[in-house]
């Protein structure tokens, strides 16, 4: 389980591997402290087993599962590349973010980016049915990073981004063009599913319908 609290920015080492499966090394710094082989550590939103460590350097295996899903972020990556790396929230710590599994759900794109000050606002195109699992005021996971839906539209969603965001994660480098994991709010793909099993398929939802059915 994660929070989407990014810890750090950490370098990718290397990289080995083809279209079906791949491995990447990442350089961890200080955030190997702890760090044991069998850990998971979300990396830019995807949760990946530490394999094989070397000092500060961990090694992940990425299975072709995983390829499919994030594939568009996870092969424009390059040693060097900066990475959002969150380790395993403990069970006695802080949750400071909202419920991220660091399963990846699809990519979105970087629409705008529009700075103010020392702020941003930033919009990302996303397919319907990502977006069918969002709300505004809502919780989503762009590249790790847990973030509040500001507004949506249909082909949309947009969040506003503060100076910690932009200054401790990659967003802060994120540029129009730009692919990013997404992992929609887990409540909200249990509640949809749930009604998916109670509603007539194309039915519409109403708020009377949902008093009927005890929400």
């Amino acid at each position: 389980m994660f929070t989407g609290i990014i810890e750090g920015c950490c370098r990718v080492a290397s990289i080995r591997g083809g279209q079906n499966n791949m491995q990447i090394t990442v350089e961890l710094g200080p955030l190997a402290d702890g760090v044991e082989i069998g850990h998971s550590i979300a990396v830019s939103g995807v949760c990946l087993t530490v394999v094989r460590l070397r000092g500060s350097l961990a090694d992940f295996d990425i299975s072709g599962e995983t390829l499919c899903r994030a594939k568009p972020v996870l092969s424009a990556l390059k040693p060097s590349s900066l990475v959002n790396i969150e380790r395993a929230m403990k069970s006695d710590g802080r949750f400071g973010g909202h419920f991220v599994t660091g399963h990846v759900d699809a990519a979105a794109t970087v629409k705008s980016v529009e700075h103010n000050g020392d702020f941003a606002r930033m919009v990302f195109t996303a397919d319907a049915q990502l977006l069918s699992q969002m709300v505004v005021k809502g919780s989503v996971t762009v590249d790790g990073v847990s973030l509040t839906i500001a507004d949506m539209d249909d082909t949309s969603f947009t969040a506003a981004l503060i100076p910690q965001t932009l200054n401790s994660t990659t967003l802060g480098r994120a540029k129009v063009g730009d692919c990013v994991n997404i992992e929609t709010d887990i409540i909200i793909k249990a509640i949809n599913k749930r009604l998916a099993g109670i509603l007539p398929p194309h039915q519409s939802l109403t708020v009377e319908q949902l008093k009927e059915l005890g929400f």
